[in-house]
């Protein structure tokens, strides 16, 4: 019996803590984390960090933290893109029935919950098809601007021709014309354009913006009101239709607050050989290389300090009277530059000598050979 009890005491650790009473553990543990007893606005500015689904799990700790998870400037940004396994980066992805039917759910059961929280929104990104008059998508983004505090929304991100799920519907349409694709190009302009005007009286005050843009005269109206746009980004709509020159100038000396742009324009055929010229006072930084066709014949840029673009053939054969009928009317993109851009520093991701405007060297010239239309540098058939 007595070697029992020895073993027993050799054997127990002599690290071994002592057990302390249930009152001043939690009296420790309040002293080595006290975040109750921090400032309100403390609080909040690290429950901000988290994202929806965190601050919903902090709700159901305790009272008080459920009475703060529910304070409006912790709902700043509203995210329809983003939803567990549906964030897959892609768009108008089919799926059943059941799985958008669910997906639907969510999205109306979310903005419900932003509504309910009285959101003071910074930021809206969101992938709907505008023209679907079924899911009526855009009555739902009305609603929540309608609903919730955008004054300082700063950031949009908007993608209005496709929803980020499509079900898959296994029937036969019988009228499937293009007449039909265009009427309901025209129902997506009409709802976006209706939703642009919301946007210009809820929510003046959008820095960035990234967008479709279909370039018709109401739509670039109602973009150039936004007057604190910084950075903006559009995308195509639309290929077959085409950009005026005019309405490309018009766009960016009506923002006079513009730092970033970038242009997805793909010139139509019918439009091949012409120009455009490109104004403002505050751009600094401008990308072209999304855009196909795109030739500047004149650049009044003096804030431009990085450009990038981008030659892209698109196969098209002509003969050489005809190309170099349309070249003749384009400058070489080096005098472009040289002329219109006085504080460029890089082009194309690729540092400038400070000397490039006084001569051209190898580097650049390899430069201009991928990004120039001009006769010295694209002296092809094939375009």
């Amino acid at each position: 019996m007595t070697t029992n009890i020895i073993s027993s005491a050799v054997i127990m650790s002599p690290r071994k803590r002592a057990l302390v009473p249930v009152n001043s553990r939690r009296k420790a543990v309040d002293d080595f984390f006290p975040f109750n007893f921090l400032p309100v606005e403390c609080q909040l500015h690290v429950l901000s960090f988290l994202n929806e689904v965190d601050k919903c799990s902090c709700a159901l700790v305790c009272s008080s933290w459920s009475c703060l998870v529910r304070f409006w400037k912790l709902w700043r940004v509203a995210d329809y893109s983003r939803r567990g396994v549906f964030h897959l980066g892609q768009e108008g992805l089919l799926v059943s029935n059941r799985e958008f039917e669910r997906w639907k759910a969510w999205v109306h059961h979310y903005t419900h919950h932003l509504i309910s929280r009285r959101a003071s929104l910074l930021t809206l990104k969101a992938s709907f098809d505008l023209g679907d008059r079924y899911n009526k998508w855009g009555e739902l983004l009305s609603h929540l601007l309608d609903n919730v505090h955008c004054r300082d929304l700063s950031h949009l991100d908007l993608n209005w021709t496709f929803t980020l799920l499509e079900p898959l519907d296994l029937r036969v349409h019988s009228s499937s014309s293009s007449h039909q694709d265009s009427i309901t190009k025209m129902d997506q302009v009409a709802s976006f354009q209706e939703l642009l005007v919301k946007l210009t009286h809820s929510c003046p005050r959008i820095s960035k913006m990234r967008l479709h843009f279909d370039w018709s005269d109401v739509s670039v109206s109602l973009l150039t009101q936004f007057q604190h746009l910084r950075v903006l980004e559009l995308k195509y709509f639309w290929v077959f239709k085409g950009v005026t020159p005019s309405t490309l100038q018009t766009l960016t000396k009506s923002l006079p607050n513009l730092k970033s742009l970038t242009l997805h324009i793909l010139v139509p055929l019918r439009n091949l050989g012409i120009s455009y010229t490109l104004e403002s006072l505050s751009l600094e930084f401008l990308d072209v290389s999304p855009s196909r066709g795109l030739v500047f014949s004149c650049l009044k840029l003096p804030a431009l300090r990085e450009l990038r673009a981008k030659k892209i053939v698109r196969g098209i054969t002509l003969d050489r009277r005809t190309r170099l009928s349309i070249q003749s009317r384009w400058p070489c993109l080096y005098h472009v530059l040289r002329d219109g851009t006085p504080k460029l520093q890089a082009l194309n991701n690729e540092r400038l000598l400070p000397t490039w405007r006084e001569q051209s060297y190898g580097e650049l010239s390899a430069i201009l050979e991928q990004s120039c239309y001009c006769v010295q540098h694209l002296d092809s058939w094939l375009w």
